[in-house]
This record gives C-alpha cells, structure tokens and sequence, in this order.
C-alpha cells in the first residue's frame, strides 16, 4: 500500500487488527528515499509505504514522484499485489509474449538472507503486481530493512487474533471493463474463470453489478473482477470509482479458522465492520427452510449476535463479515472469511450486503441518482 503516514496506518493494523512489526525501513536503517513498515500476522503480510522526499526533488527516481503522485490521484490504497512463482524467468517471458505490460524485468539480489528473484508485471490500471521466487530467501525483500524480532507464538497486544492467509483480492473495474480484463489475466498469467454472477443473481431495488473470479492454475490465488451494472442508484462498485478515479483493488479477503473469536476479538480492539439488520437473519432463515441446508458447527445465535453473514450450499457453507473502509476515502476495507467446503464467495449474501452497503453510502451522501 502506498499511504499518507506509514507509522499511522502500521499503527492501525498492529492495534486495531493484531497484526505484529515484520520489518521496516527509513532513515534509521539507512533508507534516504523511502520509509516502509512491514506487517505479519500467519501468511498473511502487508507492507505500507511512502516517499522521504519532496515531490520533483529527484528527476532520476520517477519512484519518488510515482508515490506522490498516487497517493495524491487515489489516496491511501493499494498499488501491488505480489504472486508468489516457482520460475520467475518462466512467469516473466509468458506475460511478456502474451503482451502483458511490463514494470520491471527479472533481476536476482543476493545478501545476508539469501537470494531472491523479482519481476514486476502490471495489472489493471495502476495495481502492479511483483513475481517473487523466495525460496531461497529468508528475508522480506533486498534493501535497508531491519528486522523485527518476530515470532508466531507471541501474544499480541490485547485480544489473540490469528489470521491463516489471503483468501482472495477483489479489483472493481469501471463500466464494461471486466471482460476485457479477465482475458488480461488469462492471457499475461495465465489464469481462468473461477466463479461468476451477474444483475441477474446481485441486484437489489436500486443498484447491481457483474463479477468474475479469476484464478491461478493451481486456484491458490483468485482475484475477484466487479464491475457495475446498470441500477436506479449508484452502486458501491460507482462510489469506489468516483474517489479511487480509476479501477483498483477494493478489499483484501482475510481467511481465518475461527471466523467467531476473529470478529469478537476485532471488535474487542475497535474495528467498525458493517451493520447487518435483522432482516437479512429472517430471510436467511426462510432460505434455509427452503432449500434446506448443512449442518453448523457454530452456533447461529452467535453468528448472529456478532452480525456475521451465512452463504450455503449442498456441499458446505462459509461466514463472512466486512469492516467499514479504513481510510479517509471509501475506497479500502478487510473482509474476514471462514471456509467450510464451501468454495464460493457469498452470492447468497449479496443482496443482503448490498442493501447493507446501501445504507451507509447513504449514510456518506453517496447514494445518488445514477448517471
């Protein structure tokens, strides 16, 4: 993420979300250019970074003004995206020769944690994604860092929470963008159609919208693509767009394994997640009595108690909830995800949400007439 005030936001994420100080840069540990905190929590690792310098202080680093300049344009938000490759070389020369739009080519650094290879491919819009092979490397990434004593087993500060890994990252994409690209993705990395919907099945009396998931090969990494579609009033996926100014990513999907202690532990540290009505339990209950439905190892008094959204199907179901945006704009926010052989993500929910999410553009004056 590139962000105002580094220290605030790792700030936020160590108090608020429990996560631990991985490692960091800036003038103490020798950086003149840039200031970053790294943080940690299961596989689950967020950098936040800024710019040291004035903007035009320095015409031979267009990072420096690149920083700016995106922090100025979308706010605080999130610029790369890393997959993790076997063969970064590999990776490189498929998106290279599928057309894919190049940042940084493949270069290998070696220092005291070992040796690391890095390519840099873009995605959608500003969102750049890095190709990293570190499996001969027990650092975070080459430069100035200094490493945080760190170990999974320490308390955190106030209540426990434990995060296993990122389940998915969501991009919204503006208007009639999403089929082009979703062959982007398959084309430059490979990747395929997991799972999609359409104003068909997520829709509600004033706004709707299109989504595809796409996945890598192996389907550890999927990247939902939403783009609106046509509604009485402005749909979240508008309101993202008019103050990101263009397509970029909305939230990340945090997968726990206690998705009740998550949620009551977070709140316990003052994370502000949605506001889920009453209504959206009594509908769940008449779709459960319909369709019939597995059985839960949590207790639905609770799950409704710590307002926790429920999608099923034959097979198994998942629990999810999502915070309210973590920066000034409302471009930014975490969902948490629990995962009970359930592989989808939340189309039974997404007219619930939506009405959810409706309520507070409204709340944000944001809920308009759509254009």
């Amino acid at each position: 993420m590139y962000v105002g005030s580094v220290k605030a936001t790792a700030d936020n994420l160590v108090e608020k979300f429990g996560f631990q100080p991985y490692c960091s840069m800036g003038l103490e540990t020798g950086s003149r250019k840039l200031c970053s905190i790294v943080v940690k929590n299961g596989n689950v690792i967020i950098q936040v970074m800024n710019t040291l310098e004035p903007l035009h202080s320095d015409p031979d680093d267009p990072l420096i003004d690149e920083i700016h300049s995106h922090i100025a344009f979308h706010g605080d938000s999130v610029k790369d995206v890393a997959f993790k490759v076997d063969n970064v070389e590999a990776a490189f020369r498929k998106a290279l020769d599928a057309g894919g739009r190049i940042v940084m080519e493949p270069e290998t650094f070696k220092d005291e944690f070992g040796e690391i290879t890095l390519a840099k491919i873009a995605g959608i819009d500003d969102t750049v994604h890095t190709l990293v092979d570190r499996s001969k490397y027990h650092g975070f990434l080459p430069g100035p860092y200094r490493m945080e004593e760190f170990e999974e087993s320490a308390p955190h500060r106030g209540e426990n929470i434990i995060m296993n890994s990122v389940d998915h990252v969501v991009q919204n994409d503006g208007w009639n963008k999403m089929a082009v690209d979703c062959e982007y993705y398959e084309r430059v990395f490979g990747f395929h159609q997991f799972w999609s919907v359409d104003e068909r099945q997520i829709s509600t009396k004033y706004s709707a919208l299109r989504s595809t998931v796409m996945a890598s090969e192996n389907e550890i990494i999927k990247m939902p693509v939403n783009e609106p579609a046509k509604g009485l009033k402005t749909s979240q996926i508008e309101e993202f767009m008019d103050f990101n100014g263009t397509s970029g990513i909305q939230h990340v999907a945090i997968r726990v394994d206690d998705i009740l202690t998550t949620v009551d532990h977070l709140k316990k540290r003052g994370v502000e997640f949605i506001e889920v009505p009453d209504k959206y339990y009594q509908n769940l209950s008449k779709r459960m009595e319909v369709s019939g439905h597995p059985e839960f190892a949590e207790s639905l008094e609770l799950i409704k108690s710590l307002g926790i959204l429920v999608d099923f199907d034959e097979k198994g179901y998942l629990l999810q909830l999502f915070t309210r945006p973590l920066f000034d704009r409302p471009t930014f926010f975490f969902e948490i995800i629990q995962r009970h052989n359930h592989n989808g993500f939340g189309a039974g929910n997404f007219k619930g949400l939506f009405e959810v999410l409706e309520l507070d553009q409204a709340k944000r004056g944001n809920l308009k007439d759509s254009a």
